[in-house]
Order: C-alpha cells, then sequence, then structure tokens
C-alpha cells in the first residue's frame, strides 16, 4: 500500500496510509490529512489512488501545490516525489506492484486527439496535456486489472467526426490509450486492450453518452458502428480491418 510521509522542517509528523479511493489534504478536520497553518486552504488538496496509481490534484488552492519544488494542478504521483503544502512536505512512497502485474507505465500517456495546424478553431477543444496525463493514466490502470487473460490483439479501430468543422475527420486508434474531450469540461478515453476497444470516463459532470445512451464510472466496449458524443461532438467508432 502507498503512503505519504508528512514532514516539517525536517521532522516527521506521521505517516499516512493511502488506504482508500480519496485522501483529501487541507486545514479543516474534515479532511483526511489536516494541516492546521493559515498558509494551507480549507480544502487545499487530493489524492486518488487506483490500483497502483495516486493522481495528486491541487482544489483550487490559495498558495498553491509543488511537487519536486514544480507548481501543479494535476499531477501523476511517482515513488520518491515531495509534495509541498505550504512548509509541510508530503513525501509519496509508492506501493511495489505484484510480479506479473501490468504497470501504467507502459501506456502512453498523453496520446491526445489534436488538429493539424490548418484546421478550424473548433478543434481546439481536443488538447491540453499537463490535464490528459492524469486521464490517461487513470484509464491505464483500468485497462490492467480488466486485462485477465492474454488473447489476440483487437483488429484495428477508427473514429470519424459526423459533426461541426471538423466532420470527417478520421483518427486510427493505433495506440494504447487515446484521450478525448475538454479538460475541465468533459474527458474519456479510449483504450485498446487485448479484448478490444473500450471508453471510460474520466474528468466531468457530464458522462459520455454511447448510443444515445450515458455511460456509469465503468470502462464500456466499444462495437462497431458504435456512436460517440463528447462536448458536443458525435463520432462513430468502426472496425477497419480484419
Amino acid at each position: 500500500m502507498a503512503k505519504l510521509i508528512l514532514s516539517l522542517d525536517g521532522s516527521v509528523i506521521r505517516e499516512v496510509p493511502l488506504d482508500k479511493e480519496r485522501v483529501t489534504i487541507g486545514r479543516k478536520p474534515q479532511n483526511d490529512i489536516q494541516i492546521e497553518n493559515l498558509a494551507v486552504s480549507s480544502e487545499h488538496a487530493c489524492i486518488v489512488t487506483i490500483l497502483n496509481d495516486s493522481f495528486l490534484e491541487d482544489l483550487g488552492s490559495t498558495n498553491g501545490t509543488l511537487v519536486n519544488g514544480n507548481p501543479i494542478k494535476k499531477h501523476i504521483l511517482q515513488n520518491n516525489d515531495v509534495v509541498e503544502i505550504g512548509k509541510y512536505k508530503l513525501k509519496y512512497i509508492a506501493d511495489t506492484p505484484a510480479a506479473g502485474q501490468t504497470s501504467a507505465d507502459e501506456f502512453e500517456k498523453t496520446m491526445v486527439l489534436r488538429a493539424p495546424a490548418a484546421r478550424p478553431a473548433g478543434e481546439r477543444a481536443f488538447g491540453d496535456t499537463q490535464a490528459l496525463q492524469v486521464a490517461a493514466a487513470a484509464a491505464a490502470t483500468a485497462a490492467a486489472a480488466a486485462a485477465a487473460k492474454p488473447t489476440e490483439a483487437p483488429l484495428l479501430a477508427a473514429v470519424q467526426i459526423l459533426n461541426g468543422p471538423s466532420a470527417g475527420k478520421e483518427l486510427e486508434l493505433t495506440k494504447n490509450l487515446t484521450t478525448l474531450g475538454k479538460p475541465g469540461v468533459q474527458v474519456a478515453v479510449i483504450t485498446r486492450r487485448p479484448q478490444g476497444y473500450f471508453i471510460t470516463h474520466v474528468e466531468g459532470a457530464t458522462f459520455p453518452v454511447v448510443n444515445g445512451k450515458a455511460l456509469d464510472a465503468q470502462a464500456h466496449p466499444l462495437k462497431d458502428h458504435d456512436v460517440i458524443e463528447l462536448t458536443g461532438v458525435k463520432m462513430e467508432f468502426f472496425i477497419k480491418s480484419k
């Protein structure tokens, strides 16, 4: 189990196991990790842990959150990362994956549907790598958990945009992870697994729609000619070859 080591001026205060999916950090007592300091916001940051991966997010704090001296909004935590909140430091100690378990690092984490320079401005809805690194890593861990046994590689597939200024644009899904959407509004990823292609909601209050039905938080398998709706953009998923 991963953990945080909370310290101040080099003195360790306590160790906090990341034994729940979401751990909050802040000045108010309802936080899982309470830091009573005026430099710390009421709800300063949170850490979401999925399998062996933990993701840090600043919750719009007044004074910001640093990782290894750099300000972040969202960050995939790595072993021995040092999180700084005010004068306090939290060192992240990662859990060691079980033998044979797939690591999220084996997946590409920043595949973004990005328009060529000459495309219309409407295509700017697809982007923002920093936010999507977190989204991609979350989907990668879900993919690792779902892969129960090796099977043949899935057929090559693609998505084609059906409406808006980008209508007709086609993207082959050759990567393990393809991120779609608008950071801060709605983000989903399509993962290419041995069992086929799956779409997973990652960010935003509104879930993606497939064939007119809103998805839930679970990964959803995609079938040939499924129609995906995301941030007002409709796109068709289809198998390209056998």
